[in-house]
């Protein structure tokens, strides 16, 4: 009798570990789809990151031409003045 106590005790010890190991398939399954989600989105945010400053340096070069064409134009405007208020001290 006590040798069929220790058998039905084993079948069941067996049968709960069964379902653990399935729970714990389940889990492993959850938890690598979560990892390839965060994974993906975390590309996609570099990608999206990568092309927003790839942006970025463009504005800025296309900000730093104006920014030269403006003083190189300041100083011939300049230049300019000097020489027509030269030109009219020379000529009173």
């Amino acid at each position: 009798m006590e040798g069929y106590q220790d058998t039905d005790y084993l079948l069941r010890r067996v049968k709960e570990l069964e379902e653990k190991v399935v729970q714990l398939r389940l889990s492993r399954r959850v938890l690598m789809n979560l990892l390839e989600r965060i994974e993906k989105e975390k590309s996609q945010f570099g990608a999206r990151i990568q092309k927003e400053n790839q942006k970025l340096h463009q504005e800025n070069y296309r900000y730093a031409r104006r920014l030269l064409y403006k003083n190189r134009r300041i100083v011939e405007l300049e230049a300019q003045l000097d020489k027509d208020s030269a030109q009219s001290s020379a000529s009173r």
